[in-house]
């Protein structure tokens, strides 16, 4: 825990009392500088504008990819130009996953192409395909009921969107109870609460218990079709044919980049998002602006001027939706330094309209964030929620270091989530300006107050 010249040894009662004076300071202390940066931050579109260029210059950028390479450098190359201390790319080895051809054909109870995408991380089919019958089930309980209808077909997941940490499990481990089951591949329902016949692709898991089978992602209009189908005694039948092949390791890069503190350097806020996205769509909503963002928020304070006691530092982090490796190798590369890592901040939700933070941390600390969020009330974005962090950041928060996850509108994130739209047209740019003015806030009071936000015991 770090010491505070203010955290008197005086029991649970006196310490929740001597909180709330000097977190109610913070904002009288920083509520000036806060409205600069937000106005700053509103008068200005480069976030927009370099989220623009760089999907649409290198596209998605999927782990192990040609096009995720030349964005780093692209990115390393304008962090300098803009005068950024410390720029680096600091090496991490990641999965490669390439998707290949592939295609699911309707073959009864009549021909239609059905737009598909395979899941990340799947195996692929025979060189021929796959052709079976079909089993639409709800979900697992259904796949457990019919069971001994299953072996030899092709289960389809037909699980209808509830919320993402739910639904989201049929493609994840749709194709290990598919293959319990004796199913030849699987097939899953969208994660989506949205379709325009759009399928969304994702990472999924195989277990070492049961055969790795292909597993893909075909449309929500599709999936509720083949069960109508089903349910009126039509025997359904498909051909799917993927190509997709694991290859070897390759290295890729976590983007670091640091404004760096003028009284206690060492000790560091660290804030951004991933740099990779899938291989579908071009990565602008997951999550390039939440990498942007970050990168305008420290550009921001650099042109305000606005220097603070300790470091903030921006990541890319590489390799977030297939594996991981880049919170993993940042944590690896700066475990030593992580006791005096105050605060990690993640966008990793799209960057619509800011609303404010989850965090989690100490009840002490996050009663000062709370006071930090009220600098936030005139942007709209000053909820402070309990609970927060993000996939990048887990691994350091899991040694201890407070973490945060901006919240904002999530309405269409889902629409868009892993498919051929996630494009530069879904974002605002004044939203992303009030993300930069969001972060931007939040960063630089934490990485300038007197004392680092307290962690709770032994962490």
């Amino acid at each position: 825990m770090h010491a505070r010249s203010w955290w008197p040894a005086i029991g649970v009662a006196l310490a929740a009392t001597s909180v709330a004076l000097p977190a109610q300071n913070i904002a009288d202390r920083y509520r000036q500088n806060a409205n600069r940066i937000s106005e700053a931050a509103l008068k200005d579109s480069t976030a927009w504008n370099r989220l623009a260029e760089m999907t649409e210059r290198f596209g998605n950028r999927l782990s192990g990819s040609p096009s995720l390479e030349r964005a780093i450098d692209w990115m390393l190359e304008t962090m300098r130009a803009d005068g950024l201390q410390n720029v680096r790319g600091e090496r991490v080895m990641v999965p490669v996953w390439v998707r290949g051809s592939e295609s699911a054909e309707l073959v009864s109870p009549r021909a239609q192409t059905l737009p598909m995408l395979g899941l990340g991380g799947s195996v692929a089919t025979p060189p021929g395909g796959i052709t079976a019958d079909v089993l639409v089930v709800n979900s697992f309980s259904d796949l457990t009921a019919k069971a001994a209808q299953a072996r030899g077909k092709i289960v389809l997941f037909d699980a209808p969107f509830t919320s993402y940490g739910e639904t989201v499990q049929y493609r994840a481990r749709g194709a290990i109870a598919a293959a319990r089951a004796g199913a030849v591949a699987a097939l899953v329902r969208s994660v989506t609460p949205y379709s325009m016949r759009t399928p969304h692709t994702g990472g999924m898991a195989y277990d070492s218990t049961v055969q790795r089978i292909p597993a893909a992602a075909i449309t929500v209009e599709d999936a509720q079709m083949l069960h109508r189908m089903q349910d009126r005694g039509e025997r359904i039948r498909v051909t799917l044919l993927m190509a997709a092949r694991m290859l070897p390791d390759a290295p890729s890069r976590n983007v670091v980049a640091e404004l760096v503190g003028s009284e206690r350097p060492d000790e560091v806020v660290v804030f951004g998002g991933h740099i990779d996205s899938w291989d579908v769509g071009r990565g602008a909503m997951d999550d390039g602006g939440g990498v942007i963002v970050a990168w305008e928020a420290v550009r921001l304070l650099q042109r305000l001027g606005l220097k603070p006691r300790r470091t903030i530092r921006v990541v890319g982090w590489t390799n977030e939706e297939n594996g991981g490796r880049g919170g993993q190798g940042y944590r690896d590369a700066h475990r030593s330094e992580l006791d005096k890592h105050v605060l990690a901040i993640e966008s990793d939700g799209g960057v619509f309209k800011p609303q404010g933070f989850g965090f989690t941390g100490s009840d002490a600390a996050f009663e000062i964030v709370k006071q930090i969020g009220t600098l936030l009330d005139p942007i709209q974005a000053g909820t402070i929620n309990r609970g927060g962090g993000g996939a990048d950041i887990a691994p350091i928060m899991a040694l201890g270091v407070p973490g945060m996850g901006l919240i904002v509108d999530g309405t269409r994130y889902f629409w868009y989530h892993h498919t051929e739209a996630d494009t530069i047209d879904k974002l605002d740019a004044r939203e992303m300006a009030l993300c930069v003015a969001a972060m931007a806030i939040m960063a630089f009071v934490a990485a300038d107050m007197p004392d680092p936000l307290p962690r709770a015991p032994g962490s």
